[in-house]
């Protein structure tokens, strides 16, 4: 009677789409399927994907309503009024899927996750593009991100100087440990790599230096 129940439990979070696996690598190096670790600015050079977070993070953390509220947790959130100005970007992460658009963009709240986001676009701040690696040669369900540190509007809210290293320090730094949102609490480690982007500014976007470390983010929801 007691391995029945079970049995049914299992059935019934199926069905509800509680049942979701972790994977069982980090992510794949885009460069192997023919991708790229910069997206495609549309000017002749490319941001740093510059944080991926874990294939093997909890898989809710992976899915787009889970990554959004994971990163009003901390501090972004979609963008001011729904309303984007510029083009998105596109990205080729080697998983058999081609140069594909952002997934989203999210901006720094500054505090209020309705309204934060209007102050970031006049008053700069951080902001990070999502791509996810899902391709039918590389299906990890990884998140890669393209963070970077913008001036204010009067600057023509171009990155800063040393923009994508700024923005992913302080994206990093905002994430690790336990934060939480919308009645979800998460624990994030992180861990140094490199060997995948290549330091300096080689075809990065506006010509500013990186200095080619990559941040990864295992999230759990604890």
């Amino acid at each position: 009677m007691i391995r029945f129940a079970f049995v049914i439990l299992l059935c019934s979070q199926a069905a509800l789409g509680y049942v979701l696996r972790k994977r069982a690598v980090d992510f794949v190096d885009p460069t192997t399927g023919g991708g790229s670790w910069l997206d495609n600015a549309g000017s002749g050079g490319g941001e740093p994907l510059n944080v991926v977070i874990s294939a093997q993070s909890s898989p809710n953390v992976l899915t787009d309503s889970g990554v959004l509220n994971y990163a009003k947790a901390l501090g972004f959130s979609t963008e001011c009024l729904g309303i984007h100005i510029g083009g998105p970007q596109s990205a080729n992460l080697g998983d058999g899927n081609g140069s594909v658009n952002q997934t989203v963009e999210l901006r720094e709240d500054f505090g209020s996750s309705i309204f934060g986001t209007c102050l970031e676009s006049a008053a700069g701040g951080n902001h990070f593009r999502v791509f996810r690696q899902n391709g039918p040669t590389a299906n990890t369900g990884a998140l890669f991100l393209a963070v970077s540190q913008e001036e204010d509007v009067t600057k023509g809210h171009t990155i800063s100087p040393d923009g994508y290293d700024v923005g992913r320090d302080k994206l990093v730094n905002s994430a690790i440990g336990k934060k939480s949102f919308g009645g979800v609490t998460y624990s994030t480690t992180e861990q140094d790599l490199t060997g995948f982007l290549q330091s300096g500014s080689a075809g990065i976007n506006h010509g500013i230096a990186i200095d080619g470390v990559v941040k990864l983010l295992t999230v759990t929801i604890v």
